[in-house]
């Protein structure tokens, strides 16, 4: 494959927390069979950004860098860059890019008003308070 995209994520102690991230994954690969699709982290979690592009640049000519992340604070705006940098330090070829940012995807933030007005219409059915977190997962994938 030539082009690549990595989702690039935080980290966490949990590991339930990236199953999301793996579920996403999973969408974006069965939507273009031709992008190959691998998942990064910033912290505490395996496998960092520079091993997924490492390993991505024996076989991608063009990869990007999706930050999930809701906005540019420090590590977007600070050591994603530096991390890029570095990378293309290793693999002067590889064309890399980075993309914006969840909250800066076009028709993010309508999508998130137009699922908080619904969420806020039905509070009692989708309430996660002191749901265990099958529920709350099931209760997620059934909004419109």
């Amino acid at each position: 494959m030539s082009r690549a995209l990595i989702l690039l994520a935080h980290g966490s102690r949990d590991p339930a927390w990236s199953r999301p991230l793996h579920e996403l994954a999973a969408r974006i690969a069965a939507q273009d069979a031709q992008l190959a699709v691998r998942i990064a982290y910033l912290e505490i979690q395996a496998p960092h950004l520079s091993a997924v592009i490492d390993e991505l640049s024996a076989q991608a000519e063009d990869i990007s860098v999706l930050p999930v992340l809701w906005a540019a604070g420090g590590h977007v705006a600070r050591d994603l860059p530096r991390l890029l940098d570095e990378a293309r330090d290793r693999h002067p070829a590889l064309r890399m890019h980075r993309l914006p940012p969840l909250a800066e995807l076009p028709g993010m933030l309508d999508f998130v008003a137009a699922q908080a007005v619904v969420l806020a219409a039905l509070p009692d059915q989708f309430d996660q308070f002191d749901q265990p977190a099958t529920r709350r997962t099931a209760i997620a994938t059934s909004i419109p």
